[in-house]
């Protein structure tokens, strides 16, 4: 994490534009690791929205799974702002456009970057992290899952066989 955080101040030439946008649920707690690694060394502590996908997803009528909306709280304008949007996991790009589409109905951004912790490759949309903690090389009939503990830490990821 103190890798992903040097890299988007770098990559960031104004702070006071830059926002993070946990996708729920892994990307909030990924977005409050960030913002405490950058405060710890700029000083600054970054503003945090959290986004709901559930009703911009594309399989919500073809899967059989119940899916419950949460709330989506952005407590400041997007219009202007260089977005960082945080997720735990990169798979098949299908989350980080529901993403996009979802963070539109709040505002405009003047860019949107995109951070995750592990990208497991296999894309089905044309969607590129900007921001990696590690690439990870799994099969597609396999899951990743990133593991936190009570306090929103990362304790670990783990590979398993995706259930059907």
């Amino acid at each position: 994490m103190n890798r992903l955080a040097s890299e988007i101040l770098e990559k960031t030439p104004d702070l006071s534009t830059l926002v993070l946008v946990g996708m729920r649920t892994g990307g909030i707690y990924l977005a409050r690791i960030l913002q405490d690694k950058i405060k710890a060394s700029e000083g600054i502590e970054l503003p945090i929205g959290v986004l709901d996908i559930t009703l911009y997803r594309d399989d919500i009528t073809i899967t059989n799974q119940h899916h419950f909306v949460r709330k989506t709280e952005i407590p400041f304008a997007l219009g202007g702002k260089d977005v960082v949007l945080v997720d735990d996991v990169l798979f098949t790009g299908r989350s980080t456009r529901a993403a996009l589409d979802a963070m539109m109905d709040h505002g405009r951004p003047k860019t949107v970057r995109l951070a995750v912790l592990i990208d497991r490759g296999q894309r089905e949309l044309p969607i590129r992290p900007d921001f990696v903690g590690k690439d990870v090389a799994v099969l597609p009939d396999e899951s990743v899952e990133v593991l936190f503990d009570e306090k929103g830490k990362v304790k670990g990821a783990v590979v398993e066989k995706r259930k059907s």
